[in-house]
């Protein structure tokens, strides 16, 4: 068990907490308007710091020795510490985590009528590095920091209490892992294994979540709001979703009555999902189902002469990080490029970006150049984000990941 919820060891004592201070040249203005980490250049580690495992409890001073807060340090990791609770006697345990997700989940519950929806957003929701989606009675945990790898099971339990879940599985996997020397697992840790997908309700439509084998927690609930605009331009027209994963703006624009729509995904799993969803909500005869590479569709698309009403591109992250963000900014313009020929005169190009890194001006000056050197013009009608339930944080720029550039073309 991790010594984090143990309130009868030394190390969840304030007083016998080991200290990470800032470096005299770091900044604590930042730290105190609610900034959630530090770097670990930025910081001064005593010798019981340096011999905490990953996930183990400091106090943070500033380089007065002024308490800044309770941190939770990871040596292994660029992000040496997260700041867990501004007061530095915290204790984090089940009651600190209960109300921690007592507060996530009246929010939720205040904005969605029904138990589908990101219930925590990491430093958002003040668990850092913890994403929980709930899909109704189940809920999958992405422990992506040291501390709630090792407090997985409280978590777990104390989710149970608060929202009344049954089902709780870890999903450990992927790249923010990784950077906190954290290894890979899959596994129910309460409850049953799931024996068939998860219906979800979303926009009218009708989702199958794959807790299990789907991608990240089994469905995107962060491009809620933008399935819901895409409705109000389908008109009864054709659509075509490119990186459709599980059919997300395709099945919400047949919700919305519009005449078809082509799902093309690299996965064929997604699609037997999308496929699932469009019988569930009775759609099937208006859903077509291509497995592809989304460039090579594109292009053969515009081979075939083929032309649909809305075309949405919502593709996974072409610049996950700063030095990658060259080459997905191009990446982006590339699928702009491709994707405008084929939109009707008149018609709507959605372009989609997950990544970090490509901030919303960098986002808006390839895609116009791509339409552009699509041989269109057009202009921007609306610009969406995530949804409520993946709030940002102001200090964090990385919260406000999600951009959605809806054109107009002539």
């Amino acid at each position: 068990m991790s010594e984090l919820h143990s309130d009868d060891q030394p190390s969840s004592h304030p007083n016998d907490r080991a200290v990470i201070r800032l470096r005299p040249k770091s900044k604590p203005q930042a730290i105190r308007h609610g900034f959630p980490w530090v770097f670990a250049d930025e910081a001064v580690l005593d010798r019981r710091t340096k011999a905490l495992p990953p996930g183990g409890l400091a106090v943070l001073e500033d380089a007065e020795r002024q308490p800044l807060g309770l941190v939770t340090v990871n040596p292994v990791s660029k992000i040496i510490a997260r700041v867990m609770d501004t007061d530095p006697n915290a204790v984090i345990d089940g009651a600190w985590l209960r109300a921690r997700l007592t507060r996530a989940l009246q929010m939720r519950e205040r904005i969605y009528d029904e138990p589908f929806y990101r219930l925590v957003h990491a430093e958002a929701d003040g668990l850092p590095g913890l994403v929980i989606d709930r899909f109704g009675d189940a809920a999958v945990i992405q422990p992506n920091a040291a501390w709630a790898d090792g407090m997985a099971e409280e978590i777990a339990d104390a989710l149970i209490d608060v929202a009344g879940v049954t089902t709780v599985v870890l999903n450990g996997q992927g790249r923010s892992r990784s950077l906190e020397g954290l290894t890979e697992r899959l596994e129910v840790i309460r409850g049953t294994t799931p024996d068939a997908p998860v219906q979800v309700r979303m926009n009218g439509a009708t989702y199958l979540a794959d807790l299990m084998g789907g991608q990240k927690t089994g469905l995107f609930f962060d491009q809620r709001p933008n399935h819901a605009f895409t409705q109000r331009l389908v008109g009864g027209g054709s659509v075509l979703d490119v990186f459709s994963h599980v059919g997300g703006f395709g099945l919400a624009a047949l919700a919305a009555g519009a005449e078809s729509a082509l799902c093309v995904d690299g996965s064929a799993p997604a699609l037997e999902l999308a496929r699932g969803g469009a019988a569930a909500m009775g759609a099937s005869d208006r859903l077509q189902t291509q497995q592809s590479d989304a460039f090579d569709a594109l292009e053969a698309l515009a081979e075939q002469g083929r032309t649909f009403d809305v075309v949405v591109c919502d593709p996974p992250a072409f610049a996950p990080s700063k030095p990658a963000l060259e080459k997905g900014l191009r990446a982006y313009e590339r699928i702009a490029k491709m994707a405008a020929p084929l939109v009707a005169p008149g018609g709507y190009l959605v372009l989609c970006s997950c990544s970090h890194a490509a901030d919303l001006t960098a986002l808006r000056n390839v895609s116009a150049r791509g339409i552009g050197r699509g041989g269109r013009r057009g202009v921007l009608i609306h610009t969406g984000q995530a949804g409520p339930d993946h709030p940002t944080l102001p200090q964090l720029a990385e919260t406000g990941y999600l951009k959605a550039l809806f054109f107009r073309l002539d």
